[in-house]
């Protein structure tokens, strides 16, 4: 009889995974350190693909460093996942102790260019360690800053409830359609028509769709364009004196992506003192101590109707946003005095006091996201650098 099994066992040196039957086997490496007797795995290509739905790359800054930053060599199976706000070396050290094949630095460890992967330096280190131990590194940053639901809407909790928008919104970052403008024109002309059409075609970055319309003899061309390639087609209408007059040109804008962005505001639904939300902050993050500047006039009495935050270091993203109040980790003190000297109070609780809470928040997401099929973990340890004494 065969006994159908799936699972992974150790065989001297080799790793076995058994799949669908005992008769069937899959041999990994003899450096693969992920043995469990867990009954379901998950690949290291379905995890990425996964995170990859939950927080697309594209959501990121321009300057971020997000994704697969470390790639084991294939086959990689990821059974334990392990969270972290910063990838340290005494992270690093917890994280292969749980036996980690797999580490979710929400900041990324690799940021500024390597030239090299010696043991001189602390950065390069933590990624010669993650190589030899097998272990992927992935980081998402300002993916999750920017997502609905994702740390700047869990940081926005600490505040109170009402009505929370991003504080710039995100657009998708391109069109369904070739280029950036449409340009329509209706042509009577029967010796015209194909002549016109085939000539649209002919120039490069222009779709063309002939379209009949409810006039007799008339069609209407309806052309997407490139910037590039709309400034062709004007000039190339312009010899066609019956045509200039009845061509529209529409600026086809990129959609915002609903709940997306850096930063978040909210208007409550019931207002709060600054001493209020000064607790609920303090009760959010879990922290003793916050860091407070009254804006001009105003005292820890006075209402809070508005706010806004920003995960981390929020000076770009809340320079210039109205608010009665901001919540960030960090800004400089000249920030800090421009937004006092309007009148905004500012709560400062250190950079990533402000992010570390959603791991417990992602954990939960994340168990979710692959079907118990891997066991995630969060750092207990990871901490910010710096504390108040």
């Amino acid at each position: 009889m065969i006994r159908r099994c799936c699972g992974i066992f150790k065989l001297g040196t080799r790793t076995i995974l058994l799949n669908a039957t005992l008769s069937k086997k899959v041999a990994f490496p003899s450096s693969y350190r992920g043995v469990s007797t867990y009954n379901i795995i998950m690949d290291l290509d379905t995890v990425v693909s996964k995170l990859e739905t939950l927080a697309p790359t594209t959501l990121a800054e321009p300057w971020d460093n997000v994704g697969l930053l470390v790639e084991p060599s294939h086959p990689h199976i990821v059974n334990r996942m392990f969270l972290t706000n910063d990838l340290t070396e005494d992270v690093l050290k917890e994280a292969i102790e749980k036996r980690s094949d797999f580490i979710l630095s929400y900041h990324p460890p690799i940021f500024s260019p390597l030239k090299r992967l010696t043991c001189q330096s602390t950065k390069e280190r933590i990624i010669v360690k993650c190589i030899e131990n097998r272990i992927a590194v992935y980081s998402p940053h300002t993916c999750y800053d920017a997502m609905k639901d994702g740390v700047n809407d869990w940081l926005i909790l600490a505040i109170g409830k009402g009505k929370i928008e991003p504080v710039h919104s995100i657009t998708a970052k391109c069109h369904a359609t070739t280029g950036g403008f449409k340009v329509e024109t209706y042509i009577k002309d029967e010796t015209q028509k194909t002549t016109i059409a085939s000539d649209l075609k002919a120039i490069s970055g222009v779709d063309v769709v002939t379209l009949p319309t409810l006039e007799t003899n008339t069609v209407k061309l309806s052309l997407n364009c490139t910037d590039k390639a709309v400034l062709d087609v004007m000039q190339y209408l312009k010899k066609y004196d019956d045509v200039k007059g009845k061509t529209e040109i529409i600026a086809l804008s990129k959609p915002p992506i609903p709940g997306a962005g850096s930063g978040r505001k909210v208007k409550l639904d019931q207002p709060l003192s600054v001493s209020a939300i000064i607790q609920n902050v303090k009760g959010h993050l879990k922290l003793p101590y916050v860091r407070l500047a009254l804006g001009r006039n105003k005292s820890t009495d006075s209402i809070v109707h508005n706010a806004a935050v920003c995960a981390g270091s929020g000076s770009s993203v809340l320079q210039g946003c109205s608010a009665d109040l901001y919540l960030t980790g960090e800004m400089s003190h000249h920030e800090v005095l421009d937004a006092v000297s309007r009148g905004t109070t500012v709560i400062l609780c250190d950079h990533s006091n402000t992010e570390r809470g959603y791991l417990s928040e992602l954990r939960d997401k994340l168990t979710v996201l692959f079907e118990d099929k891997v066991d995630v973990h969060v750092s207990g340890i990871d901490k910010d650098p710096l504390q108040i004494v």
